[in-house]
């Protein structure tokens, strides 16, 4: 267990490319003969009495415009994939929601597509979307989950009377009632954990293509092309070998540019009927209308405890809304972490249960965390609430709860099993670096200019490289070549994290060459024989695994190599430095000669490997938020904020601060600003950055991080990953802080300055 003191910071292999404009997005991409489509969006949930769509047929340029009908008579996919089997209330399967590609007698939620235009000019396809007419009847519409469960309450699918699209359960109701019923003290949370808007900065597109064999290409903005591949293959009916997906550069995703979506799948039937390739590029306002969203959760918790703060029980539900339609994605974004809420404590029986809920809204999947961020603000909230209650420090109370570090493995008696992890040391670190003991001393500073001030503590702890039950794989293939240089074809997928470098580094340092002369190749599903893309934080857990094997393949192919050319056996060969040694002489030949030596004789010097780890890895911190309130105009700044992190190995402290300010930002920013709002006849209120905001580049100072290297053994490199720790915390501190700050017993996310002014006015 090792505190880690970082160098300087070393810039990105991929920034150079990307700032200058020589990326490759999507949208640049120019094929010959390319046709341009749009979308025709539903302008409200309700009943399609029809779809008139010939003066967009006539109009100058139009190559075709297709309607669900159009699909269905061509033998097109209609439906995407719904391939969810948990239990409704009554026991049976899940009713099979699958979201139809073009919507046809109704349509679910405001911006469903309904019809597809393709046209010569992404101009003329644009303008004839105006001109198709969508004759629609209102229909009741219920839109927050808590209102569709209520009797009576409009239905999404007839099939569906309760809205109960599944129920999920785990641990022992009765027995976490019961503690929490003999415990002399509880807590209840009430709480809704708000939908947002995903927003990458490049909005969702594809470019589609047909083969004369009828071999199918898309280009896509996807995390996981493999992922993307097998669903395409399996939607159209034919072969994996049959599809290819291709993604370059992608500028952003979070969890919601994974599968297909139906422009996929509309753009690819387009360019089979049309015999040329067909783009299809989102605008801004169709990413808040059809992308899928992220949290709308509802939470009601419950926390029993002594008067000495000890944990005795805790029950959670949680009431997700996942939309009009059910995916594998609602459960990922729901369940699949849903043993966060245990936190790093030691808690009595622990049980908690799930309702996934229909409603006329767009649907919801994975975002950064997928789950991991609502659970940990679950605890961590229960905990702020119940030392308050106790009149206790809250940090006290965290820390006499904490699972010990000679305890590990830890097994929460609800869900997960933690590996390792030295949960206290992380607390301690923590009050060090932000100074806790100059705590009340800024809070009277604060107060002598009218501030509030207040302090709000998380220790996040999350699932990575999963799914948790059955733990994805990756592949990697590494080829050197006589020239000193080495290709790294890794099956992860960067979407923004700096993935180009970090395998780069990995082999540079492994086989001992220049980071520079490392060239890698991902998104190109010709490429391997699968890949895990990005999702999960599993870049460096699974995908960092199979590029290390990758290269140990690389050494042991070299080593024969090397014990011909220099007439020795191969167990007497050892490699360091980049070159391959006959052991305790200093006679060698290098890995490049080895390299050129594989070319002469027809061969090619590459080591190919994957990797599944037996179990998934549990990343854990401490995060430590100071906010300062105005009173006067409800304005939330944060002041101060700090983070102990355990990842596991570190192999790249410029990649990691990256990924940490990035995360913390994100769930900071869901704490303060970010709310995406629907009014009761389903329509949009936060459709575009107009409406719905962001953080910006003064949101908050620059975190204080500080990492802790407890590596995990269950895979190769050590390490726990990184990509979604920094929300994970983020969110749950902020809003504490905020609590704090207020002196309240809880407050509802946004903190926005309208209801921060609110609260502290009804306060006084």
């Amino acid at each position: 267990m090792n505190v880690v003191r970082h160098g300087r910071f070393q810039g990105r292999l991929e920034d150079e490319r990307l700032v200058t404009g020589r990326g490759c997005f999507v949208d640049d991409l120019k094929l010959p003969g390319m046709a341009h489509a749009a979308v025709v969006r539903a302008p409200m949930p309700g009943l399609i009495r029809g779809i008139d769509a010939r003066a967009a047929r006539e109009a100058p340029g139009v190559l075709g415009v297709w309607t669900a009908a159009d699909l269905a008579a061509e033998g097109a996919p209609t439906r995407l994939l719904c391939d969810v089997t948990l239990p409704r209330p009554n026991g049976e399967p899940a009713f099979k929601a699958a979201r139809p590609v073009l919507a046809a007698e109704r349509a679910r939620f405001t911006g469903e597509a309904v019809a597809f235009v393709v046209a010569e000019t992404r101009a003329a396809a644009r303008e004839a979307v105006e001109l198709v007419i969508v004759e629609m009847d209102e229909m009741p519409v219920v839109t927050d989950a808590r209102a569709a469960l209520a009797t009576g309450a409009p239905a999404v699918w007839d099939e569906v009377p309760d809205n109960i699209a599944f129920v999920w359960q785990r641990g022992d109701m009765a027995a976490a009632e019961a503690a929490i019923a003999a415990a002399p003290h509880s807590v209840t949370l009430e709480s809704h954990i708000s939908r947002v808007a995903v927003t990458p900065i490049e909005p969702r597109g594809c470019v589609a293509t047909v083969a004369d064999d009828g071999r199918l290409t898309l280009y896509a903005s996807t995390q996981s092309p493999y992922g993307l591949k097998g669903a395409l293959a399996r939607l159209f009916g034919i072969e994996p070998a049959q599809v290819h997906v291709i993604a370059r550069d992608v500028g952003g995703s979070f969890g919601m540019k994974a599968g297909a979506y139906p422009e996929d799948v509309l753009a690819l039937h387009a360019a089979r009927r049309l015999g040329r390739p067909v783009k299809w590029i989102a605008e801004r306002s169709e990413d808040f209308l059809a992308d899928d969203h992220g949290r709308d959760v509802w939470v009601d918790a419950t926390l029993g405890f002594d008067g000495e703060g000890n944990l005795l029980g805790l029950k959670v539900r949680f009431d997700m809304n996942i939309g009009a339609y059910l995916s594998a994605r609602s459960v990922a974004a729901g369940i699949g972490n849903y043993g966060g809420v245990s936190g790093v404590y030691r808690i009595g029986p622990t049980a908690g249960i799930a309702h996934a809920v229909f409603t006329h809204t767009d649907p919801v999947g994975p975002y950064r965390g997928a789950g991991r961020p609502e659970a940990t603000y679950v605890i961590e909230r229960l905990l702020d609430m119940a030392a308050r209650r106790l009149g206790m420090d809250p940090f006290e109370l965290r820390f006499r709860n904490l699972v010990p570090p000679e305890a590990m493995p830890w097994h929460t008696g609800f869900v997960f099993e933690y590996d390792c992890g030295d949960f206290p040391a992380n607390m301690r670190m923590a009050a060090q670096l932000s100074d806790r003991e100059g705590f009340a001393r800024r809070k009277a500073e604060s107060a002598a200019r009218r501030k509030l001030r207040g302090i709000g503590y998380a220790n996040p702890i999350e699932v990575a490289g999963g799914p948790f039950l059955k733990p994805g794989t990756d592949h990697a293939r590494v080829t050197v070549h006589a020239d000193g240089s080495a290709t790294v074809h890794a099956g992860c997928m960067s979407t923004g994290q700096g993935l180009e470098t970090m395998f780069a580094e990995m082999v540079g340092r492994a086989l001992g060459l220049a980071r520079e002369k490392v060239r890698v190749v991902q998104g190109d599903t010709d490429d391997l024989p699968g890949g895990r893309g990005s999702g999960g934080s599993a870049a460096t857990p699974t995908g960092g695994s199979s590029t290390t094997l990758a290269i140990r393949a690389v050494i042991e192919k070299g080593k024969a190599l090397a014990a011909e050319m220099l007439e020795a056996a191969a167990a007497d060969i050892e490699f360091t430095e980049g070159a391959f040694r006959i052991a305790g002489t200093d006679r060698i030949v290098t890995l490049w000669e080895v390299a050129a030596e594989a070319e002469r004789r027809g061969e090619v010097l590459a080591g190919q490997a994957e990797f599944t780890p037996e179990k998934v890895t549990f990343p854990n911190g401490c995060h430590v938020c100071e906010v300062e309130v105005d009173p006067e105009t409800g304005a939330v700044v944060i002041d101060r904020y700090t983070i102990v992190e355990d990842v596991g190995r570190v192999l790249n402290i410029t990649l990691l601060t990256g990924q940490m300010h990035g995360g913390v930002v994100q769930g900071a920013g869901q704490a303060l600003l970010e709310r995406f709002v629907y009014d009761e006849s389903g329509q949009p209120l936060t459709g575009s950055l107009m409406d719905y905001a962001l953080p910006r580049a003064d949101f908050m100072p620059e975190p204080v991080l500080e990492t802790r290297e407890v590596p995990t053994r269950v895979n190769p490199v050590g390490a726990k990953g990184v990509g979604e720790a920094g929300t994970v915390g983020s969110l749950a501190a902020t809003v504490n802080a905020v609590a704090n700050a207020l002196d309240v017993d809880h407050f509802e996310m946004p903190a926005t300055p309208a209801r921060v002014w609110a609260a502290l006015h009804r306060k006084a």
